[in-house]
C-alpha cells in the first residue's frame, strides 16, 4: 500500500505537461514534413 497524494492531478499540470511534450513534438513533425517535401520536388 502506498501513501500519496489522493487529490489527483490538477488540470493545469496536465496542460503544462502536454505543452512541454506536444509543442516540440509538433515542431519536429512539421520540420520533418517540410524537409520531406523538398525531396519530392
Amino acid at each position: 500500500m502506498s501513501v500519496g497524494n489522493s487529490r489527483g492531478t490538477r488540470p493545469i499540470h496536465l496542460v503544462l505537461a502536454w505543452g512541454f511534450v506536444g509543442i516540440p513534438l509538433l515542431w519536429g513533425v512539421l520540420e520533418t514534413l517540410r524537409n520531406a517535401l523538398t525531396l519530392f520536388r
